[in-house]
């Protein structure tokens, strides 16, 4: 019987990349693949920077998986269930009630400008000048944990059970090194030294890495 059939959960692509790629959890930990690892190392290392300066803007909000921030800000969050609404139909009523209605639609109206307020000052923010109202502060932690834990788990996978070098086009579909990138070239007191850094580091991963990739050397 082939082996990928005994497995307790029979899959051909796993045992693929585990007997003929040598892919698996800390198979790829040899000297000899220590120029690999060099090769991964500033876009890991980009990676685990941009998570660590995230997670530190509000720690309490992260560890709690966002739903500490909830009890302080209802308000922010309030428009996707309003006030008084229960899902039920709605059904005719006194004028009274129809001006009630009209009270909570507008009261409503009124708190998801407010929440959009936030959502455009946590886009258009300047992150170098600290320039954040208390609503950004408050949206802006929530809204980057979904990225956090992408980059993380993809930044470990990388690490620990891929080749490693493959790390460079795997973690460029994460937003949060653009994001931490831009941050760190646009600081004036860290721009000269660590932004000259990213870009050297950009502009060669372009052109070199586009020679090497074409010719089936490990730069991808």
């Amino acid at each position: 019987m082939i082996p990928w059939c005994r497995a307790r959960i029979p899959l051909l692509y796993d045992h693929i990349q585990s007997h003929y790629w040598g892919v698996g959890f800390l198979k790829y930990f040899q000297v000899k693949q220590l120029p690999n690892f060099l090769l991964a190392t500033p876009v890991l290392s980009l990676a685990i920077c941009s998570i660590v300066y995230y997670v530190k803007l509000s720690p309490k909000v992260f560890f709690s998986l966002g739903l500490g921030a909830f009890p302080a800000n209802k308000e922010l969050f309030a428009y996707i269930i309003p006030p008084g609404t229960t899902g039920e139909p709605e059904t005719p009523g006194s004028l009274e009630d129809e001006t009630s209605s009209t009270l909570q639609d507008a009261q409503s109206l009124r708190q998801r400008k407010r929440f959009t307020k936030g959502w455009s000052t946590v886009r258009n923010v300047s992150l170098q000048s600290g320039n954040v109202s208390s609503e950004g502060r408050a949206c802006l932690p929530v809204l980057v944990i979904p990225f956090i834990l992408h980059t993380g788990f993809m930044a470990a996978t990388a690490f620990l059970v891929m080749h490693v070098q493959v790390a460079t086009r795997f973690l460029s579909a994460s937003p949060l090194l653009y994001w931490f990138a831009s941050h760190v070239m646009m600081t004036p007191s860290i721009a000269k030294r660590w932004g000259y850094f990213i870009w050297v580091y950009c502009a060669s991963y372009i052109l070199i890495g586009s020679l090497l990739f074409s010719n089936f050397y490990p730069f991808t």
